[in-house]
């Protein structure tokens, strides 16, 4: 009987044992920290690895250090210009300081996520419509600044902030198309304008050298008759060369002379 309760005590003490060491012996990953307080008081931060705590007296906080991911819920908000948008974005962030995000902050993703959608709603706020559309960059950078600077004292680092969708209502969005066509209309009528006036110059250019050249008219009329003569027209005009200005005046001066000779003899 002796016997058998010596055993029973030792398996109990054996017990004890492992039931401390399993408190006292802690493992940390390599992407966390251990945020140590003894009796209450910050003592420091631990990790990775194995470390060892003093069971009862010691208290840890497990705190990660990758980046964590937080999708901003939709945010109505009105812009500068009176137009009203739902806006959402995502927000990466992580740890730096663990002891200062469990000691100055009380829970700090919670903290973190409505610092960004108030941001959001406020810096959207101030910026107009198609700022909001073309400078997405500009806005996220300004939004990732204010919550990067008033998140340092937790602790935290805020990596990048971008906007995601910008929700418009349906007839912002028909007035949005209406000005694009109106935009494509007005650079299709500018672009059709400038080939004109370019072709008009290259046809001046072409009409000179062609009057300054003996024979070029007549050469340019032969072409386009043959490329008439490939078409389904029935009716082809032949015009005359141009160079006739040129002759006639003296065929008709050699006529008049002509004519005024008999006159004279009589």
């Amino acid at each position: 009987m002796y016997l058998f309760f010596t055993i029973i005590d030792w398996i109990v003490i054996i017990a004890l044992v492992a039931v401390i060491l399993s408190a006292a012996i802690k493992i940390v990953p390599e992407y966390e920290r251990a945020v140590l307080f003894r009796l209450g008081r910050l003592v420091g931060v631990r990790g990775p690895g194995l470390i060892f705590i003093i069971p009862i007296i010691d208290r840890i906080f497990r705190v990660s250090l990758r980046i964590a991911v937080y999708d901003v819920p939709p945010q109505e908000v009105i812009t500068r210009d009176n137009v009203t948008c739902t806006v959402n974005a995502v927000l990466y962030y992580r740890v730096v300081s663990p002891d200062k995000a469990i000691v100055n902050v009380e829970r700090y993703e919670a903290a973190t996520n409505q610092l960004a959608q108030t941001t959001l709603r406020s810096v959207v706020g101030t910026a107009d419509l198609d700022e909001l559309l073309s400078e997405r960059d500009k806005l996220n950078q300004t939004i990732q600044d204010i919550v990067d600077e008033a998140t340092d004292p937790w602790g935290i680092k805020v990596t990048a902030v971008e906007i995601k969708d910008v929700v418009l209502p349906s007839e912002m969005q028909k007035a949005i198309a209406r000005q694009a066509q109106a935009e494509r209309d007005r650079r299709a009528a500018v672009i059709q304008a400038e080939g004109e006036r370019q072709a008009s110059e290259k046809l001046a250019q072409a009409a000179q050298v062609l009057s300054t050249q003996e024979g070029g008219l007549t050469l340019r009329m032969l072409r386009s008759l043959s490329e008439v003569a490939n078409s389904q027209n029935t009716t082809i005009l032949f015009p005359l060369p141009m160079e006739l200005r040129r002759i006639l005046p003296d065929l008709d001066f050699a006529v008049k002379q002509g004519q005024a000779k008999p006159g004279a003899g009589e």
